[in-house]
């Protein structure tokens, strides 16, 4: 008779699946051009406001160049549609978030509603990885942004210049990409109403009470909040939730000793302009391959691109603990929100609840399994 495996042994074994889990390199086919192209639309302006003197329009407009990274893998006509679409949407969602802030209490409805719209769009239509994410970003990076009520056409006008710029090289990109590689079919909509609406509400909701719990909280420019809830949420499954936030959690701690690094060194417009960009190219060269590395980099990214005109007005020690907790937090309540998204339970209940609400023309059939695999999900995005 064999004897059961101690309670030492089942903690070990555990152990070494969840480091299993947490160390894996997805393969990838991605063209080694998208990573530099991507690298060019977000970091160009960067440069261009560095040459100007005016880094805080470059950082605006490198906001509008995230619209490259929608580029999906189909024909060119194709492409463009999608690049410009997601570019109105960040336009828009940045400038709801931007002029949020005039109007008290409005900067959680407005999170809530854009990643409830935003993932709804994204999820019928098919957009890839990063799905939601960067619009939710540009949202709440403007909701946090301090400019007067005049200041507000000019700012979402860097952004649609930036977007412009990032279309005009996500085309000249895609016909140099489609000359060796044989484009995909889109995918067709996806009528499900737990696919699109049940789950885009719940996440949506918990994009809002984590920038709610945040404000309550009385965390100052808690951007980072939302984003990490949305970027756990996401996760086709209970494990991949539970995955994402902990390699979340674990890239921004070693993210955050490198952005110590980096405020070590003398930072100008151009420095910051060039370190930005390699940043980029890193991210977009390692997220297809391994999430956690890819947030050590992002981490210092996104604090740049927030804050980099205001670096060296406070203490560098405040801005990495205040990064930390934001993380902590959203990557909390994007887990409970995982879990509630994932329970058969909470989804019969609430769902059944919704769908009352609804019109019976806008329901569809029950939501298709979305793929566990993370690596066929984010090469889903591009190449």
């Amino acid at each position: 008779m064999e004897s059961r495996p101690s309670l030492w042994m089942r903690l070990a074994a555990a152990c070494r699946t969840e480091l299993g889990h947490l160390t894996m390199i997805h393969p990838t086919d991605r063209p080694w051009e998208l990573p530099v192209g991507a690298a060019i639309a977000i970091g160009l302006p960067l440069f261009i406001g560095a040459f100007f003197d005016r880094l805080d329009f470059g950082l605006a407009s490198s906001l509008g160049g995230l619209c490259f990274m929608y580029l999906p893998a189909t024909a060119l006509s194709h492409r463009m549609v999608m690049q410009m679409a997601c570019a109105f949407g960040l336009i828009a969602c940045y400038a709801l978030g931007v002029m949020s802030q005039f109007v008290p209490l409005m900067a959680v409805p407005v999170l809530t509603f854009s990643a409830i719209l935003v993932t709804m769009v994204c999820r019928f239509y098919g957009v890839g990885m990063p799905g939601s994410l960067f619009f939710v970003m540009v949202a709440a990076i403007g909701a946090d942004l301090p400019v007067t009520v005049l200041e507000v056409p000019a700012r979402v006008g860097l952004v649609a210049m930036g977007a412009v710029l990032a279309c005009l090289i996500g085309f000249l990109y895609s016909i140099h990409v489609l000359r060796r590689r044989a484009p995909q079919q889109p995918p067709p909509p996806t009528a499900s109403f737990d696919f699109v609406v049940f789950d885009s509400v719940v996440i949506g909701l918990c994009v809002g009470l984590s920038t709610a719990v945040a404000k309550g909280l009385g965390a100052e420019q808690a951007y980072w909040v939302p984003v990490s809830c949305l970027a756990v949420i996401q996760g086709a499954s209970l494990r991949a939730v539970w995955t994402k936030k902990l390699q979340r959690i674990l890239g921004t701690l070693a993210g955050l000793l490198l952005t110590w690094g980096l405020f070590l060194l003398p930072l100008g417009p151009w420095t910051i302009a060039l370190t930005m960009t390699v940043l980029i190219l890193v991210i977009e060269t390692m997220v297809v391959r391994h999430y956690g590395l890819a947030v050590m980099f992002i981490t210092p990214l996104t604090i740049l691109l927030a804050e980099a005109t205001t670096m060296g007005q406070g203490p560098a020690a405040d801005l990495m603990q205040a990064r930390l907790f934001d993380t902590v937090l959203g990557s909390f309540v994007g887990l409970l929100g995982g879990i509630a998204l994932h329970s058969p339970r909470f989804r019969g209940a609430a769902g059944g609840a919704m769908r009352r609400l609804i019109p019976a023309r806008f329901r569809g059939g029950s939501a298709p399994e979305p793929a566990t695999d993370a690596g066929a999900d984010l090469a889903a995005r591009g190449e």
